[in-house]
């Protein structure tokens, strides 16, 4: 039986071409980063439910982390787990407390970069509380109100005018319904290393935020060097203005693609 060598070496330099390709193909699939996101205090991760289908349509894969906000040490093992089961680099998102938690997670090789959202931005040795240092208290944190056991919550009508005031009133019950606890003692934690001071940063500043004042937004925004976009909305700009949030978040991915 005659072989036809010219005819095996092109079948085999075809295949090689292919394999080659899926590599190729495999690797850019690695190499995207993926998005991590940490709610914050009064939430929990339905709260960034019409964001995640926006990143997801871009191929994005995106985690959202499920804190118990029984403390800063348990939320951040918990991010941490998050980030070690992304396949690849990770843009680490966190809303308000989250904000508090991400960056201290942050700090992992695997994080490439950071994305605040009407959060809480502490530096090295500080806590949530101290971070806010020097502002008073947003109107909404005047309402809250703790358990026997010291966690606290929002009242619904506190929620729907201090925390998510430029949402659908049933959105806001929903919202109301589904908050997750904090426990009062985790806003006293500091924070020992400050991702932000070596990773590059994106923040959110929600103009009308009456759960943490915008000035204190913009404050923090610019001690960490942060690339800032302003929105006109509540404390819950991923509930009301979605498409904006993503398009920050895509930058940063993007960004860290790169």
């Amino acid at each position: 039986m005659m072989l036809n060598l010219n005819a095996i070496a092109l079948a085999l330099g075809v295949l090689s071409v292919a394999a080659s390709g899926v590599a190729m193909s495999a690797t850019n699939v690695e190499t995207k980063p993926s998005v991590v996101i940490v709610h914050g205090a009064f939430a929990d991760g339905s709260d960034w439910a019409k964001v995640i289908p926006l990143l997801q349509a871009k191929g994005i894969k995106v985690q959202a982390v499920q804190n118990g906000l029984n403390s800063l040490g348990e939320d951040v093992a918990a991010t941490r787990r998050a980030i070690n089961n992304q396949p690849g680099k990770v843009v680490l998102v966190g809303h308000s407390w989250g904000g508090t938690v991400i960056t201290e997670a942050g700090n992992s090789d695997k994080v490439a970069s950071l994305v605040y959202v009407a959060a809480f931005a502490p530096s090295a040795g500080q806590s949530t509380e101290e971070a806010g240092k020097g502002y008073p208290p947003a109107p909404g944190i005047t309402k809250l109100v703790a358990d026997s056991e010291g966690y606290l919550t929002l009242p619904a009508n506190a929620l729907a005018e201090d925390f998510a005031q430029d949402v659908p009133t049933a959105q806001a019950r929903i919202m109301a319904a589904t908050q997750g606890p904090i426990q009062s003692k985790a806003f006293g934690e500091k924070v020992s290393t400050a991702a932000w001071m070596t990773k590059p940063s994106w923040y959110i500043v929600s103009q009308k935020d009456r759960m943490i004042q915008p000035e204190l937004e913009l404050a923090m925004a610019k001690t960490i060097g942060a690339k800032v976009t302003t929105l006109p909305t509540s404390h819950v700009p991923q509930q009301s203005r979605p498409n904006d949030v993503a398009k920050v978040i895509l930058d940063a991915v993007q960004s860290s693609g790169k």
